[in-house]
């Protein structure tokens, strides 16, 4: 049973930080590039976002479960367990505080899209905590491969 733990320990961490890099590097860019819409551009990227940001806590908890279960409360003193934990929180962060501002923003600006609205330097200023957040996450998340790959402690 321990092997089939490890190997979604594993699959959890690749899935995690293998999506926040696809989408948010790959994936997102790429719409806005060969959309004319960038609207519609924005609307499919915040959709992506909110998968990954799912799929991230989904991800985490089973990380942070793991760690707990199988080092038990030597799991505090694991950097690795605070890093997933930062990620988390960070996520969580991001998906239950800031995306519900750029909705209502959104939201508040129509039937005009918010960026030709009076909301846009606001929308503008959390897009850009939304973005500092997801680059944070996609730095620590690339440490914490960095680090499982060379101490899985």
């Amino acid at each position: 049973m321990r092997s089939v733990a490890d190997g979604l320990y594993a699959v959890a961490l690749t899935l995690w930080v293998g999506a926040i890099w696809a989408i948010g590097y790959v994936v997102a860019p790429t719409l806005f590039s060969v959309l004319a819409d960038r609207a519609l551009a924005g609307t499919v990227a915040g959709k992506l976002f909110t998968l990954v940001a799912y799929i991230g806590i989904g991800c985490a908890v089973y990380l942070l479960l793991f760690r707990l279960l199988r080092f038990g409360g030597a799991c505090f003193r694991h950097g690795i367990f605070w890093l997933v934990l930062i990620m988390l929180a960070l996520t969580a962060v991001g998906e239950f505080g800031v995306q519900p501002l750029l909705a209502s923003l959104k939201g508040r600006a129509l039937p005009a899209e918010v960026m030709e609205s009076i909301f846009r330097d606001r929308f503008l200023a959390w897009h850009g905590v939304a973005s500092v957040l997801y680059l944070i996450v996609s730095v620590l998340g690339l440490l914490l491969v960095w680090l499982q790959g060379r101490n899985p402690r």
